[in-house]
């Protein structure tokens, strides 16, 4: 009886190890952020002056799904691989860009908020264009390239053309 109470706390405090283990190894929470009233505003102005129809996710991202993939969709402790170009809101000219063959791979929970509730509805194997206003972006916050350019100006509005390769 005595090797059987001890085997089974040892079996326990195994199995309850694992799970803290598993726990532990995300550090990232979903974001409850959401855009102003204002951002909103200005994204749907934006949108009826060059005639572009996206859908609004609840917190303020815009999202319009150009290839529907088929597999699962990412939370923000997943790596994700993906290819993409970044562009301030009206420029063509990206100020960012992954296109290779390989993509790109990050863990989403460490994107901006924008890109974690962008990806959110997107199934693996999809192509979605995200517009993003800047409390879901870099805020108050230039984004500098390597020289001290500024790349990204605080306050931007994004727009990000992603697909959505894998998720690990």
């Amino acid at each position: 009886m005595k090797k059987s109470i001890l085997w089974l706390s040892a079996l326990v405090i195994t199995l309850s190890s694992c799970v803290k283990d598993a726990v532990e190894t995300c550090p990232y929470n979903d974001s409850s952020a959401t855009a102003s009233a204002a951002e909103i505003s200005a994204l749907e102005d934006y949108f009826v002056t060059n005639s572009i129809s996206p859908t609004r996710h609840p917190s303020g991202v815009y999202y319009m799904i150009n290839r529907a993939g088929s597999g699962a969709t990412p939370g923000v402790c997943n790596q994700i691989n993906v290819k993409y170009s970044g562009y301030l809101l009206g420029s063509s000219t990206a100020f960012d860009s992954n296109t290779s063959a390989t993509g790109a791979f990050f863990t989403l929970g460490t994107l901006i908020v924008g890109w974690q509730k962008g990806l959110s509805v997107l199934n693996t194997g999809g192509a979605i264009t995200i517009y993003i206003p800047p409390t879901l972006g870099y805020g108050s916050n230039p984004v500098r390239n390597g020289n001290g350019d500024v790349v990204i100006p605080a306050n931007a509005y994004l727009k990000f053309d992603i697909e959505l390769l894998a998720i690990q």
